[in-house]
C-alpha cells in the first residue's frame, strides 16, 4: 500500500526542524548569552583613549572545572576585600589582598580560556591601582567596581550552568563535537572527596598493621627471653641432678659398708629428690615444646602479616594512581599562553615541553597551574628580548622557553628556563633602594639581589601592562608553591637567560621514612632523601663541626644538628662513642644531619597537618606510630634554608643540656629484675638500658656511656665482679658509678666490692627509696664533675 501523505502542518514542522539543525549557532542577546559564545564583543576600555579590541573566548574543557572550582573560592574573597577596602581605603593590607585575588583570578581565567572574563578582571585591577596611586576614592569608583563585581559573578554563574543549563564540562565538550560523546562502559566517575576518604582509610589500615607489627615484635622479644630462661633453667636443673647424684653415691658407699651382706641392687638408690628432678626435666621439656610451637606460630603470623602489608601497599598505590594525572593535560594551554603573549608583546618565542608524561597528584596540578602561567609570562616580558635586540646580540630572533619535568627521588622537579637576557640585577637593586629594602651604598650579594624578585610590589618593568609592572605575581608564585610543601630556586646568567627550578612533593599517602631522635622527641625524615648513613667517633665529629661540613665521595655536605635546626641548641653531648650522621639530598642541595639517635626505618602514613602548620617551613606532614604517638615529618633541607640567618653554629660538640634524661644501665640475668627495675627508674624520669650479663653490657658500652650502672653478681658468661674489673681497667669507663644489687650479702662479697671501687652495695630485694636516693646522688655528683671539667 502507498504510505499516507503527511499533513501540511507536519511537513512545515519537519522543514523547520531540518533548517534549525543545519543552521549555524547564533549567539543570544547579552542578557541571555551563555558563558562561552563564539561571537566577539568589544572589550571595555580601562582609560578614555584606549583603543577597543575584539576578544574571543577559547574555553579548555579539561581546565574549565578546575578554574570554576578555584573561582568559587576567590570570588567571596574579592567581594569581602572590596567591601573592607571601601570601608577603610587607607589599609594597605586589604588593598594588597584584593589585588592579589584579582590577579590570581585573572591568570586562572586566561589559562582556562575565559579571555573576556580575564579582561574584565584586568579592568578592575587597573581601576583599583589608579585610584590607589592618585588617592581619589570617589563614590563613583566603588559603584563602578560593584557593578563589575556583579557582572563578574553573573558571568561565572553562567559558565557553571553552561548554554541552555547544561553542565559546564559537557557544554565545553559540545563546542568541539557535533554529537554527544559515548561514555566508555569501563569508566566510572567518583567524587574526589570520596577518593580522598578511601585513601585516608587505607592509611588507617596501615597504621593498624604497624600496631600489630609492634605487638609482634614484643612477642618475639618475649619468646627470646623465654628461650634464655629455659636454657638457664636447663643448666640449673642439670646442676641439681649432678649434686643429687653425688649425694646419692656418697650415701650408697656408707650403706655398702654397713650392710655388706646385701647386694647394692637390693637397696633403693633414688630418693624423692631424684624423682623431683626427673619430673622437673619432663616439665622443662614440655615448656620447650610449647616454646617451639610458639615460634612456629609466630613465623606463620609474620608471613601472613608480610603478605597483608604487600596487598595493602598495592591497594594504596592503585588509589594514589587514581588521583594522579599526567602533566600533559596542561600542554595545549601552555602553548596557547605563549602564543597569545608573543602576539601581544610583538616578540617571537617557541615553547618546548619535556617530560609531560610525568604524573602529578591532582591537587598539586591544580595548585601549580597559575604559578606556571605567571612564570611563562614573566619569561616573555622580562626575559626573551625583541627580535632586533636578539639579532644584534647574535641570538636567533625567536627565543626558546623550556618546561622540563622529571622525578628526583621523592620530588618532582619542574624547571622553567629561557634563553633571554637574564635577571636585571642592577635594576632590581635600584628598585629595592627606592622602596627602602636596601640601604644605599651597601653591596648585596648576587643571591640577595636574586631573591628580591619575590618581594611584593617590586617590579623592573618600565610601564604597567596587562602582563607586567604591578609587582604582584612572584610572591604569589612562591607562596603557592610553599603551601603545598614545595620550594623554588632561581638561577640567572646575564645575557644567557634565567632558570626557575620548582621542587614539588609526590604527596604519597604511604612512604618510607627514617625515624630519628633529637633530644626527647622523635621525628621522621623521608627515606628517599637519605643518600648515606655515617657513624662517626666523637673526635671525628668534633673535627667535622670545626670544618662545618662532611666530605664524602668527593662531595661536600654542610653539617647541621637536627636539635639545633629545631631551635633546641647544639646537638647532644659526646657521651656516646659513635654519632649518627645522615647525608641527605633534596634536589641539588645536600646536607649532613647530625641526630642524637637513629631509631629505625619504617613505612609511615602521611597525614595532613592542617592549616595551622601548613606554612611552617620544613614540616612536610605528620604520622601516627604504632603506639599512638604523633611524629612530625620534617624536611631538613628547608630547615637549613631557614636557619641561614641564625647565629653562627658552634664549632665543637658541647655538653648535653641539663634537661637531658640521665641514662642508667641495669645488668642482671633475671628478666623479672630487669623489668621491675626498668619500670621503677622510668617512672622517676631516667632513661634505662638493660643487659642480661657482663658480656652483653660490655657490647652495649661501646655505643653509649651511662650515668650509673646497677649490676648483679651471679650471671652467666661474665659475673658482676669480672664486669667491674673490666670497667675499672678501661680509662673510658673507669669513673662510671656502679651499684651492686645481689642476694649475696656476705662480708667477703662486700669486701671484694669495696676493693673494686663499687659505689654502693644493696641486697635483694632492695629498698626502692634507698636505691633511688643513691642513684640521684651519684648522677648529681657526675654532673658536677662534668661542669667542673
Amino acid at each position: 500500500r502507498e504510505a499516507p501523505t503527511p499533513s501540511p502542518q507536519v511537513l512545515r514542522a519537519l522543514q523547520d526542524l531540518s533548517a534549525r539543525l543545519r543552521a549555524p549557532v547564533v549567539p543570544k542577546p547579552r542578557a541571555e548569552r551563555p558563558a562561552r559564545p563564539v561571537a566577539a564583543r568589544p572589550a571595555p576600555a580601562a582609560g578614555g583613549g584606549r583603543e577597543k579590541r575584539v576578544m574571543h573566548d577559547d574555553i579548555d574543557a579539561q581546565l574549565l572545572p578546575i578554574f570554576l572550582e578555584e573561582a568559587q573560592q576567590l570570588l567571596p574573597l574579592i567581594g569581602s576585600d572590596l567591601r573592607d577596602w571601601k570601608a577603610n581605603t587607607a589599609d594597605p593590607q586589604v588593598l594588597q589582598s584584593l589585588q592579589r585575588a584579582l590577579h590570581t583570578l585573572k591568570g586562572s581565567a586566561r589559562m582556562a580560556g575565559a579571555i573576556r572574563l580575564g579582561e574584565l578582571t584586568h579592568i578592575m585591577e587597573s581601576r583599583i591601582e589608579a585610584a590607589a596611586e592618585s588617592g581619589a576614592f570617589e563614590p563613583e569608583l566603588f559603584v563602578e567596581l560593584e557593578q563589575k563585581m556583579d557582572r563578574l559573578s553573573l558571568d561565572l554563574e553562567r559558565m557553571e550552568a553552561g548554554p541552555e543549563g547544561e553542565p559546564a564540562q559537557e557544554a565545553a565538550q559540545g563546542q568541539r563535537t557535533e554529537a554527544p560523546l559515548p561514555s566508555p562502559s569501563a569508566m566510572l566517575r567518583i567524587n574526589a572527596d570520596t577518593l580522598d576518604h578511601l585513601i585516608n582509610e587505607s592509611g588507617e589500615v596501615s597504621i593498624a598493621r604497624s600496631r600489630v607489627e609492634g605487638e609482634l615484635r614484643a612477642v618475639k622479644q618475649s619468646i627470646a627471653d623465654l628461650s634464655d630462661s629455659i636454657a638457664r633453667l636447663r643448666g640449673q636443673l642439670r646442676e641439681v641432678e649432678i649434686q643429687s647424684d653425688s649425694q646419692m653415691q656418697s650415701r650408697l658407699s656408707v650403706l655398702e659398708e654397713q650392710r655388706s651382706e646385701f647386694d647394692p641392687l637390693e637397696f633403693d638408690r633414688y630418693t624423692r629428690l631424684q624423682e623431683l628432678t626427673r619430673l622437673m626435666a619432663e616439665s622443662l621439656h614440655d615448656a620447650s615444646s610449647i616454646q617451639q610451637a610458639l615460634l612456629k606460630n609466630l613465623g606463620e603470623s609474620d608471613a601472613a602479616l608480610t603478605h597483608q602489608a604487600r596487598i595493602s601497599r598495592d591497594v594504596q598505590q592503585q588509589l594514589m594512581r587514581m588521583r594522579a594525572v599526567p602533566f600533559s593535560i596542561l600542554d595545549e594551554r601552555l602553548y596557547r599562553i605563549v602564543r597569545q603573549s608573543t602576539r601581544e608583546l610583538g616578540r617571537m618565542a617557541e615553547l618546548e615541553i619535556q617530560g609531560s608524561q610525568v604524573e602529578l597528584d591532582r591537587s598539586v596540578l591544580e595548585r601549580i597551574g597559575a604559578p606556571l602561567e605567571h612564570l611563562l609570562r614573566n619569561a616573555l616580558v622580562h626575559g626573551v628580548e625583541a627580535p632586533a635586540v636578539r639579532a644584534a646580540a647574535g641570538k636567533p630572533e625567536s627565543g626558546r622557553i623550556l618546561v622540563a619535568l622529571r622525578q628526583e627521588s621523592n620530588e618532582i622537579a619542574l624547571v622553567v628556563s629561557d634563553d633571554g637576557a637574564g635577571l636585571d640585577l642592577v635594576r632590581l637593586r635600584e628598585k629595592a633602594e627606592e622602596m627602602g629594602l636596601l640601604r644605599p651604598g651597601r653591596e648585596p650579594s648576587e643571591a640577595e639581589l636574586t631573591q628580591l624578585i619575590f618581594v611584593s610590589g617590586l617590579s623592573t618593568a618600565d610601564q604597567v601592562t596587562e602582563l607586567a609592572g604591578r609587582g604582584i605575581g612572584m610572591d604569589v608564585v612562591r607562596n603557592e608553591i610553599t603551601a603545598i610543601g614545595g620550594r623554588i630556586e632561581v638561577a640567572s646568567t646575564p645575557g644567557q637567560g634565567s632558570t626557575f627550578s620548582i621542587y614539588l612533593p609526590l604527596t604519597l599517602a604511604v612512604t618510607q621514612a627514617v625515624l630519628v631522635r633529637a633530644g626527647a622527641n622523635v621525628f621522621a625524615v623521608p627515606a628517599a632523601m637519605v643518600e648515606q648513613v655515617l657513624r662517626l667517633k666523637s673526635d671525628a665529629m668534633t673535627a667535622h663541626y670545626a670544618a662545618g661540613s662532611v666530605e664524602f665521595q668527593e662531595r661536600s655536605y654542610p653539617l647541621h644538628g637536627l636539635a639545633q635546626l629545631l631551635g633546641a641548641g647544639v646537638p647532644a653531648s659526646g657521651t656516646p662513642s659513635y654519632h649518627s650522621v645522615l647525608l641527605l639530598r633534596s634536589g641539588t642541595q645536600r646536607v649532613a644531619l647530625h641526630v642524637d639517635e637513629l631509631v629505625r626505618n619504617q613505612e609511615i602514613v602521611v597525614k595532613n597537618i592542617g592549616p595551622q602548620l601548613a606554612r611552617v617551613p620544613g614540616v612536610a606532614g605528620a604520622t601516627v606510630l604504632a603506639d599512638g604517638s604523633i611524629v612530625l615529618i620534617v624536611n631538613p633541607v628547608q630547615l637549613v634554608q631557614q636557619s641561614r640567618a641564625a647565629p653562627e653554629r658552634a664549632t665543637t660538640i658541647l655538653p648535653a643540656p641539663a634537661a637531658a634524661l640521665p641514662l642508667v644501665m641495669v645488668v642482671d640475668d633475671s628478666l623479672t629484675v630487669r623489668k621491675v627495675t626498668s619500670r621503677l627508674l622510668e617512672r622517676e624520669g631516667y632513661q634505662v638500658l638493660t643487659a642480661k650479663d657482663g658480656i652483653d653490657a660490655l657490647e652495649q658500652l661501646k655505643e653509649v656511656l651511662p650515668a650509673v650502672m646497677l649490676v648483679d653478681i651471679e650471671m652467666p658468661r661474665m659475673d658482676g665482679f669480672d664486669l667491674a674489673r673490666h670497667l675499672r681497667g678501661d680509662a673510658r669507663t673507669r669513673h662510671v658509678p656502679i651499684i651492686i644489687i645481689s642476694s649475696r650479702t656476705a662480708e667477703k662479697h662486700r669486701s671484694q666490692a669495696a676493693q673494686l671501687g663499687i659505689s654502693a652495695f644493696l641486697g635483694k630485694p632492695y629498698p626502692e627509696a634507698e636505691l633511688l636516693q643513691r642513684i640521684a646522688a651519684l648522677v648529681a655528683a657526675g654532673q658536677d664533675v662534668a661542669l667542673a671539667v
